[in-house]
């Protein structure tokens, strides 16, 4: 018993004398800079960052060309024709399968949709249609806006206002 006693007695003996005052030993305080840094105040963020509060704006549509269209119509016919159908009329094959339909890009209300409509329904989804941004960029987005556009306006347009020479290309 008295061994015990011995032993417990020096062990804490030995715990009080390794417990020096752990409140004055040196350590770095926070919001404080290792020596020789400089203070870069107020801290800039990462290029690219953008904040909660702050509204994200779409890039600037790019300028209309044939380059842009087959472009678009090749990004369309990968990533909306299986839904949208590539006449974009809304009868897709995923639609055949018993998904449900999406509207057809000829309806009045989408024909006077302004172009960010499309865009932004990429972006973030709309109804039953999930976000395409992870999978679809910027670029490609806005190539496809102008292509269902080109769609829209082939359905409108008369053979009539088509110029004569290049009514041949249409049979």
């Amino acid at each position: 018993m008295r061994l015990k006693i011995g032993i417990t007695g020096a062990s804490l003996i030995l715990a009080l004398a390794a417990c020096d005052n752990m409140a004055n030993q040196p350590k770095r305080l926070p919001y404080t800079l290792p020596y020789g840094a400089e203070a870069n105040w107020p801290a800039l963020p990462p290029a690219g960052i953008v904040a909660r509060e702050e509204p994200l704006t779409p890039p600037a549509p790019p300028p209309v060309t044939m380059a842009l269209l087959e472009h678009g119509q090749q990004r369309f016919d990968i990533y909306c024709s299986p839904c949208h159908a590539r006449t974009g009329d809304g009868h897709g094959m995923i639609v055949q399968r018993g998904f449900p339909p999406p509207p057809s890009y000829y309806i009045d209300r989408l024909r006077q949709a302004p172009n960010e409509h499309f865009y932004d329904v990429m972006t973030h989804g709309y109804g039953v249609m999930y976000s395409y941004a992870d999978r679809v960029s910027p670029e490609d987005r806005w190539a496809i806006v102008a292509y269902i556009r080109a769609l829209q306006a082939s359905v409108t347009t008369e053979v009539a206002e088509v110029p004569a020479d290049k009514r041949q290309a249409l049979k």
